[in-house]
């Protein structure tokens, strides 16, 4: 154990050979020949796009996507030959910086489609870029009557190199919703507003959804980092995260002792607790007071009172004496609790758990073949 590994209070695991397996799960989801793209906006879901990007980039991924251009800045250097994305496009007066880096906008409006083909235009240049269209989510992205407008607009089209028309499925995760259907036919209409444009459309949970939501490029997030794709199924994604919290102090503690802010949990019978060196502050949700769990040699223990800023404790009584100690460890996540089992005890999601986890924790990237 490395001496900053000792001295922090919970200890993140991030398994990136997992991680190139799911893109690899993904890759091989397909039944109509294309490409799998890497999401790794947000810090790769809090994981560490410094890390994860090189690792998918040297497993064979050529196309990625951020949410803003800082974040395409910080990864650039990190991705030589492979396409970089910003889903939020560029800001007015922007544009310059797109092109100085190699960096692809998403053009989601009308307005930043002209903003981009005037930039294009007084250097003489046709500038690459990707073009989302609004099928249904109702958020970013041209409608139906803007994209036949600009098809229409040959002088705008001129100055931009079109690489890509995406779209984004709004219910991907609810197979039966009939939204689904209706956006795979709305994005086929765009589409040929756009002959010989590759196009994309299913995220983690649309690469499930079968042929008809594949296009050209899939683009999964969620999945790649371990979280499930296929709501109220067996999840067929490799597991990326464990999170380890430090016990501080074990305590033996009489029956009717209330625990922790508010004595929001009182001790029904004598039992020992397990105070934890993790908290809100580290992503460790104030929602799972009462509700969450945690692990001890593979068996549960509740967590009794509110999460508090830095410290949470946990019901180990029925644990061996043995195995709860200070310096030991709790697991906060792992297997039997994932991410996602972690976001439904809070009353959220796992992909808020994942983007949610603290730099506070110390942090240790799994290197591997991934097979």
């Amino acid at each position: 154990m490395s001496p900053a590994s000792e001295r922090a209070g919970a200890v993140l695991s991030v398994d990136l050979a997992a991680i190139r397996a799911n893109w690899r799960i993904l890759q091989n989801q397909r039944v109509t020949p294309g490409h799998t793209a890497a999401v790794v906006k947000a810090d790769a879901y809090g994981l560490g796009a410094a890390r994860v990007a090189p690792a998918l980039l040297a497993e064979g991924c050529r196309r990625f996507f951020v949410a803003t251009l800082d974040e395409a800045l910080a990864i650039r250097p990190l991705l030589s030959g492979a396409d970089l994305a910003v889903l939020a496009g560029p800001f007015p007066g922007g544009e310059a910086e797109f092109l100085a880096n190699d960096i692809i906008p998403v053009l989601n409006s009308p307005e930043q489609v002209f903003a981009w083909a005037a930039f294009a235009h007084k250097r003489s240049q046709r500038l690459p870029a990707f073009l989302h269209v609004d099928t249904g989510m109702t958020r970013l992205g041209l409608t139906q009557s803007q994209a036949e407008e600009l098809a229409a607009d040959r002088n705008t089209l001129a100055s931009i190199d079109l690489k890509l028309v995406m779209t984004h499925l709004a219910c991907a995760d609810e197979p039966s919703h009939a939204l689904n259907r209706r956006q795979v036919q709305r994005f086929q209409a765009a589409r040929a507003l756009f002959p010989g444009i590759a196009g994309s459309m299913a995220a983690s949970s649309g690469v499930f959804l079968g042929p008809d939501w594949h296009a050209e490029w899939n683009r999964p997030g969620y999945a790649l980092y371990g979280g499930n794709p296929l709501s109220g199924q067996p999840n067929p994604m490799r597991q990326v995260v464990r999170l380890q919290g430090k016990i501080i102090q074990v305590r033996d503690v009489d029956a009717g002792e209330p625990v922790g802010y508010g004595a929001t949990h009182v001790c029904a019978a004598p039992t020992r607790l397990a105070v934890v060196a993790a908290g809100y502050a580290d992503g460790l949700f104030r929602a799972l007071g009462n509700r969450g769990c945690g692990t001890v040699g593979g068996q549960r223990v509740p967590l009794v009172g509110r999460v508090s800023m830095d410290l949470t404790i946990f019901d180990v009584g029925a644990v061996p004496v043995d195995l709860v100690r200070p310096g030991g460890v709790v697991e906060l996540i792992g297997p039997g609790n994932d991410i996602d089992a972690v976001g439904a005890a809070a009353g959220t999601i796992g992909y808020e758990v994942l983007t949610s986890l603290s730099a506070r924790y110390h942090r240790d990237y799994l290197e591997g073949a991934g097979s």
